[in-house]
């Protein structure tokens, strides 16, 4: 590769590892996602991990070792379709997509939009090998409490919570950063016009003028939400 070809390279590159590759880019591929991708912000690639299945029926998959239902992704496989899309020298991370994982954060996603992007394994079946995730050094990160039939919907949730944090992608750069979670706290209430609806008008306040009371109630509003939805977060914001 020629140092004008690095040059025009996007400053965010995904590489998704899945047995669908026809699910991406989804809904990636509109709106502001997938305006920033024809800009060439970002770039995407679906790679079938089936393409490096040695029989011919190009099979991925094996029983469980010690028995049980269902089957479990093999490590040779996976192993060969990692190293193909994150050769030595990729500084990107390599991530799995797993129901196990640490939970999805804001202040994670804020870290891979900073970087050069992620190559990222969408599990099938039962799960993986072990011994793909230990030798490839796979990140696993779950986007929530719940069991999805494979990967693929968790890293396209993951790609445009950390595309829409990409420069120019969001056209209001500060719109990102009174957000829930960006501050330990759930996002307060938000009104617009008409001033009454059905009978139930803005609050008084927010069209006061006073930016330091609007302030005031926004702040005390999350933190009221935050409290009754989520007293999860609310205790790690006041710890």
């Amino acid at each position: 590769m020629s140092g004008d070809d690095e040059k025009n390279l996007p400053g965010f590159r995904a590489t998704v590892l899945t047995l669908y590759p026809e699910m991406f880019p989804g809904a990636l591929g509109v709106s502001l996602a997938g305006r920033a991708m024809e800009r060439g912000d970002w770039a995407l690639e679906a790679v079938q991990i089936r393409d490096f299945a040695a029989d011919k029926h190009r099979t991925v998959d094996d029983t469980p070792a010690g028995g049980g239902a269902g089957m479990v992704m093999r490590a040779d496989i996976l192993a060969k379709a990692i190293d193909h899309a994150s050769p030595e020298g990729d500084a990107r991370p390599r991530i799995l997509m797993s129901p196990r994982g640490r939970p999805l954060t804001q202040e994670r996603v804020r870290e891979l939009a900073a970087g050069p992007g992620a190559v990222i394994l969408c599990g099938r079946f039962e799960g993986v090998d072990q011994r793909v995730i230990d030798t490839r050094g796979l990140e696993e990160i779950s986007v929530g409490d719940f069991i999805l039939s494979g990967g693929e919907p968790a890293a396209l949730v993951l790609l445009d919570a950390v595309v829409r944090l990409l420069p120019g992608v969001m056209g209001n750069e500060t719109s990102g950063e009174e957000e829930s979670f960006e501050g330990g706290l759930l996002e307060h209430p938000h009104y617009t016009r008409p001033q009454e609806f059905e009978g139930v008008a803005i609050p008084e306040v927010l069209t006061s003028g006073n930016h330091g009371k609007i302030a005031k109630w926004r702040r005390a509003e999350a933190e009221r939400l935050t409290k009754e939805r989520r007293p999860d977060l609310w205790a790690q914001h006041k710890s």
